[in-house]
């Protein structure tokens, strides 16, 4: 288990935001930042700052995804013809452990990442364990027989807390990829700003 999986509600309460509307995170009752300093007065961000926040936010909302991997990302988006922005988010959205998160087959973005390497997942009848893993519209994930009857998988398909997206297509254990989302498709918890993470990178 990474620091980042233990601390994950120190996202949260940096952020000063419920990043992921989940009803048992710290910002609910406890507005500050965590530490010793912590409910001390915010600074005033610079625009610097305000970019690397929006960074920080949306690679944290994406759960163990490292800079490295992030950043590949986005420079994957600015090779592609169109809106940086949407096209971050959007390649964001096929990594496979985010597919398995918006399908509700695990409560969180963290034991989405643990269910695939687990090997719990199969991407048209292939088992695939890299939660990198891109998913293309029309492929169609599921959940490996032997594998749904885990606790956590009943626990998120029964979960009220959020609905499955319209570009996902679900049938309960399998789902279908059905088209790349734009930013205003994607179910976020709290408002992400792509534009200004294309800024931090670029300067």
């Amino acid at each position: 288990m990474t620091k980042r999986t233990q601390a994950k509600y120190k996202i949260d309460r940096r952020m000063g935001e419920n990043i992921w509307g989940r009803p048992k995170s710290p910002v609910n009752t406890r507005e500050y930042r965590p530490g010793q300093h912590g409910q001390g007065r915010r600074a005033k961000l610079s625009d610097y700052g305000i970019q690397l926040m929006a960074k920080q936010k949306l690679k944290g909302y994406y759960g163990d995804i490292t800079e490295k991997q992030f950043k590949r990302i986005y420079q994957e988006a600015v090779r592609r013809k169109g809106d940086t922005g949407q096209i971050f988010v959007g390649l964001l959205e096929t990594r496979l452990d985010a597919v398995v998160y918006r399908s509700k087959f695990v409560p969180t973005i963290f034991s989405a990442r643990q269910f695939v390497n687990h090997g719990h997942v199969t991407v048209n009848g292939k088992k695939v364990n890299i939660p990198s893993y891109m998913v293309k519209v029309g492929d169609v994930v599921e959940i490996r027989e032997k594998s749904r009857q885990i606790p956590m998988v009943i626990q998120g398909l029964e979960s009220t807390e959020r609905d499955v997206p319209e570009y996902i297509q679900s049938e309960g254990h399998k789902v279908t990829f059905l088209r790349v989302p734009t930013l205003d498709e994607i179910p976020y918890a709290v408002q992400m700003e792509p534009n200004l993470v294309v800024e931090f990178y670029s300067r």
